[in-house]
Order: C-alpha cells, then structure tokens, then sequence
C-alpha cells in the first residue's frame, strides 16, 4: 500500500509546500491561509472548495499532487543546524515591518539570530561599482550604526552593501543580509566568508527556497525584503540606472523614509543620489541626520516589540505588560551609567529585545547612550 505523502505534515511544512508549489505564488498563498485559517487545511481541502477560494483548476490540480517530497531539501537544510529557521505570515516571529507589506514574503529561511530581524534596523544600498569615498562612507555610517545598536540591513552585494555589511560586523554589530537565492548558496562567491560572519553575527535571509540559483529577476523582489524590514532606506551612492534606486522607490511605496547621502556632481556614482533628493528624499550628510529622520517608525517598532515581549511564553518573574517591560529596563539602567550586559543580566530579556527597546526609550528621551555600550536614565 501507499505511504500518504501528506501524513504527518505540519503546518511550517504546508507553507513550504505552498512556496514551491507552481503556480500558488505569494498572494494566492495568503489568500489560503485566510480562507481557510491554516495552509494545512487548504492542503486538504477539495478541489472545489480550493475553486471557491479562488484557485485556478491548474494551480488546483498542482496542489493536489504536492506532498512531502517537494520540501526535502528545505527539510534538510533546515536539521543540518541549530541556527536554520523558517517564519511564515503565521508565526508571531515574523518582522513586524516586512509583515506590513501587501506583498510580504509567506514564508522567510533565515540562518543566524532571529532577534536580528526584530532590532531596528537601517537598510543601507548602493552601487555594486563603488567608488572608494563611496565605500568609506558606507563603512563609517555603518560603523556608527553599530555603536548604538541598530542592526544594518543590505543585500550582500558587491561595492557599498558589501562595505557596509564588514563595517558593521568590524564594529561588533549585528548586519542582516538579504540575498537573492537559496541559503544554501551565496551570491558572490567572493562574499562566502562574508557570509559566513554575517550568519554568526546577525542573520542571513531570503524568501527562495533552497537550491534556488542567483536570477536576474530575484534581485529586485530581494530588494522589496530589505525596504520592508527597515524603518528607513540610506542610498550611499547610486548611478540613475541601479537598482538601489528600486529599493528607494518600493521603501518610499510602503511609507518608510529614504534618505541619500549627495556626491560630486562629476560622478554618474552620486546622480542617483541627487534625484532622490530632488524628488523629496532627506538629504543626509552625517548619521545623526539618518536616526532624527526614523524617530516616528522607530517608535511603532518599539511598541510591536513591546506587544511581542508581553505575549511570549516566561518565567512568572518575567512576565509582563509592554508597559512593564519598559519600566522593567529603566529601572535597571538607573540614573547612573549601566553597561549592556548588566541590562540583559537584570531583565532576563534576550540582547537583541533590549537593544530595540533602548533605541526607543533613546527617541522618547528617556535614556542616553553613553557610548562603549554604556547607557543612563536622563530625570524628565
């Protein structure tokens, strides 16, 4: 007899399912799982209660045959390592930001932290034949970025994502890169150890499953997944034919800030740059610039985290509204300077938690960073 391919699924493996199955696509899955209320069900489900869902008889017909088998690979990918996960719509991990987006990514395969994507974070983009000013100034925004613990963003590319990626890891902080294949590869091959450092030292993402090879049409649906997940766009250098100027147009188009750092009007490098900012980008000449601009979205961060940290599962001593959690970490910084470590120590809430909180409370002006990763609760 048989073995049913569709016998002890769960339901992360019916999303995976859904991803690879032809013709479902990212909308006709969230479609699914709101018909239905989990993809499991769609699974099972009739081939006309699929057609009232709205299904096509062909896209019917491929989930019909779908089973276990299709996933192998993403199934072995993900028990190769602890550090390998995958986050569907469904899961309260999910980014709360990318979650915004009408066409968010149903299910994401992530190598490295998973707290990364739920810091705040800066995407930082720009040409892949970066000038060595160009590169310098990515280095040095994203060094400062790091230094009050927001996570940069960018897409492992060569030039100025590449730039600001080691910069940041140079500077002890967390970079999530998202790339534009499976996460079994990497694209360049040059960045292989690149990242390698990334997924120690904060998160590699992508929406493709694995095997997926480096297409020239991935890179711009990549792009949408670094908007997303930002609380505002850093265009570094642009010439008006790359692509980072489809990153700023699609953060633009899912109400995040862009920002562009001016060249010398001699560089085709920087004229991307200038029609940003002649078309209403904020003109950014030093990273202070970048964090007035992201006040308003990092506080909504802040609060989802908040929502978040109130409704995981924790120790009744740790349990908490979001309210609480906030006044849980002031207490614990104090009025005299705190170091990082002593916060994670006091409040029992993971690094990555406490360093979006931080950024928050730093907006609202109730704490000050110190530097060297210290930080004091300012009288109001």
């Amino acid at each position: 007899m048989d073995t049913d391919p569709r016998i002890d699924l769960t339901e992360r493996d019916a999303w995976l399912i859904a991803l690879r199955t032809p013709g479902l696509g990212n909308l006709r899955i969230a479609t699914l799982h709101e018909h239905f209320g989990n993809l499991h069900a769609a699974l099972d489900a009739s081939r006309g209660a699929l057609r009232a869902a709205g299904l096509p008889d062909a896209v019917c017909a491929e989930l019909a045959r779908s089973g276990r088998d299709l996933i192998r690979a993403d199934l072995a990918w993900l028990d190769a390592a602890p550090d390998r996960h995958v986050l569907t719509l469904a899961d309260p991990d999910y980014p709360p930001l990318l979650r915004r987006l009408d066409d968010a990514p149903p299910v994401l395969f992530v190598e490295g932290d998973l707290n990364a994507l739920w810091r705040a974070q800066i995407a930082m983009v720009g040409s892949r034949n970066a000038s060595r000013s160009g590169s310098g100034i990515a280095g040095d925004f994203a060094r400062h970025f790091a230094r009050l613990g927001i996570v940069v963003t960018s897409g492992l590319a060569e030039g100025i994502d590449g730039a600001a990626h080691a910069a940041c890891l140079e500077a002890g902080g967390a970079t999530v890169a998202v790339c534009g294949t499976g996460l079994d590869r990497v694209y360049p091959d040059r960045h292989r150890e690149l990242a390698h450092r990334i997924r120690t030292q904060g998160a590699l993402v992508s929406e493709f499953p694995i095997g997926t090879p480096p297409l020239p049409e991935h890179f711009p649906r990549r792009n949408r997944i670094i908007a997303g997940l930002a609380l505002g766009t850093l265009v570094v250098e642009a010439s008006m034919k790359s692509g980072s100027l489809i990153t700023a147009r699609l953060a633009a188009e899912c109400g995040r800030d862009v920002l562009a750092i001016p060249g010398s009007i001699h560089d085709p490098r920087a004229r991307g740059c200038h029609h940003l900012i002649r078309n209403g980008a904020t003109l950014v000449t030093e990273a202070s610039d970048v964090i007035e601009a992201l006040q308003p979205i990092g506080h909504e961060l802040g609060d989802a985290l908040r929502a978040r940290l109130a409704t995981q599962a924790a120790p009744p001593s740790l349990a908490c509204t979001p309210d609480i959690a906030n006044g849980r970490l002031l207490e614990a910084i104090g009025f005299a300077p705190t170091d990082f470590d002593s916060l994670v120590t006091a409040t029992g809430l993971t690094a990555g938690a406490i360093s979006s909180m931080l950024m928050s409370l730093e907006l609202d002006g109730h704490v000050a960073d110190l530097g060297g990763g210290r930080y004091q609760r300012l009288a109001r």
